[in-house]
């Protein structure tokens, strides 16, 4: 949120228009501010793939008050990286993606205490496994934080899957990587072996083990739920996609 503090004069544009509705010509669906169409930060046509995710897009616009929020409008940025960012940097992001396999989260086990250990073997075992088998990515792990290097196979076969997704799925896979730690869990967004809200969830396994003993503080929890919320709208974005065929 841009609203500075207490005192300060909330910098964040006003609400400029009243109506909001969607509209499909072209093979693409777009959203309608007053009947005109919404634009990226580039000015170009914000122009989706189907209906499903035009409307979500919509909702977020109609979800505003006096004042446009757009942090909170997860699906909204996340579609402009698709349209303005995405087609001209598809090998970068790919490499981004790639990235992630040198020190997924998946692989850096406890070394103690026993029961974290045990939590994080039943979290997150049979994903390393699911990633082997059906992604060709199969990773090495690792106590600690000691240094582990991954087969040169599992980082290619990351970043050969990454450059073979259209930009919409690209866009959405390299955000699921980033929100999990973890290349493993936003593959497995992506491919519809979990939701993201479940895969955000198995990222936070030493989060959820320390609050457990030590409570959780506010600011953290804060951070979290804000996560959680975006992780909530990759599934609204994910579904969207799916649905749009």
């Amino acid at each position: 949120m841009l609203k500075g503090l207490k005192g300060e004069i909330d910098q964040r544009p006003k609400r400029f228009y009243q109506t909001v509705d969607v509209g499909g010509a072209k093979g693409a669906w777009t959203v309608l501010l007053d009947d005109k169409v919404l634009k990226t930060p580039a000015k170009v046509d914000l122009a989706l793939p189907g209906e499903p995710l035009a409307r979500a897009v919509a909702a977020e616009w109609d979800a505003q008050d006096e004042r446009i929020d757009i942090a909170s409008m997860f699906l909204t940025r996340t579609a402009n990286v698709a349209i303005d960012r995405t087609p001209g940097a598809r090998a970068e992001m790919a490499d981004e993606a790639a990235r992630y396999v040198a020190t997924d989260l998946l692989c850096y086990l406890a070394d103690g205490p026993e029961e974290l250990r045990r939590l994080q073997d039943e979290a997150w075992s049979p994903l390393r496994a699911w990633a082997a088998s059906d992604m060709g990515v199969a990773l090495e792990v690792t106590d600690g934080l000691s240094p582990v290097d991954q087969p040169a196979e599992s980082i290619e076969a990351v970043r050969a899957h990454a450059e073979g997704l259209d930009d919409w799925r690209l866009t959405g896979l390299v955000f699921g990587i980033g929100l999990c730690g973890s290349a493993v869990l936003g593959l497995a967004i992506e491919q519809g072996r979990l939701s993201a809200r479940e895969a955000f969830e198995l990222s936070r396994v030493d989060e959820a083990f320390q609050e457990s003993i030590w409570g959780e503080e506010a600011e953290a929890r804060r951070i979290t739920e804000r996560r959680r919320a975006e992780a909530a709208a990759l599934d609204l974005w994910f579904d969207a996609l799916k649905d749009a065929g």
